[in-house]
């Protein structure tokens, strides 16, 4: 059985970050903490038993500082902030905007300006404008349809309404839009985060150039995808992978032995990565800044940060209950 030494060693050191450890801490807010383990775990560096009602306190304090310890705005910041506080939190993320407090997914899908959060009407939906590499707005194709899936087990309601051009849509919008425009060989990680959750596992469609999909089309053409090229050391693509094969899975009542496609070639890549994450882990519980590459640590504790949280999030997506304890 593969097993990690998550609870003490992981958390200790996105702990010690402090305010920048929760967004990573953030990123598991929804699943809760559990405070009545079964036993409590061992810390495979110490062999000291975890106190998790202490550790439990100590990440709901970082999530809260997160959250409100240092309001985000609409003057000073953009929607690359702004959005992954809702990813984190959801609607109960906050947004100050000309004196006034609302939750920040309500702001924007009612039309509020911020810079970076541009929709605007499309040929067959809404356009989220795409910047790439930008740190202020969509960076990826469909980063926001991609966030907006992840708002809750089934994805924020495709009827919810959104506002693109002083007129009003709805979140199908952006996922028909995301449908036309999706192309062979581009990045579509976060494209198949959000159609994994909207669209039924043996969907087919026609893009706009024409080309044929299925679902399973665009997990085989992101699985084949080079990880140490990709975002974020590959972390995203392989949460996208997970996400696509959960559904799968769930939907079928397959077993994961039995699969075959382009779905067997999504197994093999996450099964790989968790193998690698494993091989790979620091002595002090990180995990490593090359992420899925090669093992390697750095003195600068933010990049442990950013990978360990990276890596936590696809680790806690993609193992069974029982491999993470």
């Amino acid at each position: 059985m593969v097993r990690f030494a998550f609870c003490s060693l992981t958390f200790s050191v996105v702990l010690r970050g402090c305010a920048a450890a929760g967004v990573i801490a953030g990123l598991l807010a929804a699943g809760g903490c559990n405070r009545e383990p079964a036993a409590s775990p061992i810390s495979e560096a110490t062999g000291d038993l975890v106190d998790v009602a202490s550790l439990c306190e100590r990440i709901d304090a970082v999530l809260a500082h997160a959250r409100d310890g240092r309001r985000l705005n609409t003057t000073d910041h953009a929607a690359w902030q702004v959005v992954h506080g809702i990813l984190a939190f959801g609607d109960a993320f906050p947004v100050d905007h000309e004196g006034t407090t609302s939750p920040a997914l309500d702001y924007l899908l009612t039309g509020g300006r911020l810079t970076g959060w541009t929709l605007r009407p499309g040929s067959e939906g809404v356009v989220a404008v795409l910047d790439p590499g930008s740190k202020t707005g969509q960076g990826h194709p469909d980063q926001w349809l991609g966030y907006l899936s992840q708002f809750s087990l089934e994805g924020l309601p495709l009827d919810a309404t959104l506002s693109a051009g002083g007129a009003t849509y709805q979140v199908s919008d952006l996922l028909a839009q995301a449908q036309h425009d999706l192309r062979p060989g581009q990045e579509a990680t976060w494209t198949l985060m959000a159609f994994s959750t909207y669209l039924p596992v043996d969907a087919s469609w026609t893009a706009g150039d024409g080309t044929e999909w299925t679902l399973e089309k665009l997990v085989a053409m992101e699985a084949a995808a080079d990880l140490a090229e990709s975002a974020c050391g590959g972390s995203h693509r392989l949460y996208g992978l997970t996400v696509a094969i959960n559904r799968y899975l769930a939907a079928t009542g397959q077993e994961a032995a039995d699969l075959a496609g382009g779905w067997a070639q999504a197994e093999a890549r996450i099964q790989a990565a968790i193998e690698n994450a494993r091989r790979f882990q620091q002595p002090d519980g990180s995990f490593s800044t090359s992420f899925f590459e090669r093992p390697s640590t750095s003195p600068d504790v933010f990049a442990k940060i950013g990978s360990s949280g990276h890596t936590f999030e696809f680790l806690a997506m993609a193992l069974e209950q029982e491999a993470t304890e």
